[in-house]
């Protein structure tokens, strides 16, 4: 992985990856089928981490509010718990086939659909504000959140911890319903 970092995706071999690691090339190829598929791998680490923190967001909070709370909260950790694994992917997804493509945006595309349905759940509740459209603010809040892999850096002025709380802050000012209304 931070060899992909260093050097991105085609300026690493596979004999560069085994001697790094200390393993043989039989080594490598009996784990993954190409470094196409290690990249996969790198990829599916962390989508995997915030569609489980997700689900169990899903399954322990009853209200809308704590749901998106909880799931913004291990969304951004992601950025400090796999800074690697999301930098690598983020100079280098290009190079997946439509396969592993696939596999990718159906993970992606489970995550959006959590967030929407928090979103609709929100509404319906009367939590959040009616007149929000469900898919742009579900986009916002992704892309928002997506972008943090170009500017976090876990040595800077607000732990990754602090921006959960600013993201979260700015995110629940924007959907949830006024008080004052």
């Amino acid at each position: 992985m931070h060899l992909f970092e260093k050097r991105g995706f085609h300026g690493v071999t596979v004999n560069q990856i085994v001697e790094n690691v200390g393993t043989s090339k039989g080594g490598f190829y009996h784990h993954f089928t190409s470094k196409e598929e290690l990249l996969f791998v790198i990829h599916d680490t962390f989508i995997t981490y915030v569609l489980e923190k997700a689900n169990e967001a899903n399954d322990t909070y009853h209200s809308p509010t704590e749901r998106l709370v909880a799931i913004l909260r291990s969304f951004v950790k992601v950025f400090d718990l796999y800074k690697p694994h999301l930098t690598v992917f983020y100079q280098e997804n290009v190079y997946f086939n439509e396969h592993y493509e696939s596999l990718i945006k159906k993970k992606r595309d489970k995550f959006k659909q959590i967030i929407i349905h928090v979103i609709r759940d929100g509404i319906e509740n009367d939590e959040f504000r009616q007149d929000i459209p469900i898919e742009i603010t579900a986009l916002a809040i992704l892309g928002m959140v997506n972008w943090t892999h170009k500017w976090y850096k876990p040595s800077g002025i607000k732990s990754i911890d602090e921006i959960a709380d600013i993201f979260i802050d700015l995110i629940l000012h924007a959907v949830q319903k006024s008080v004052n209304k």
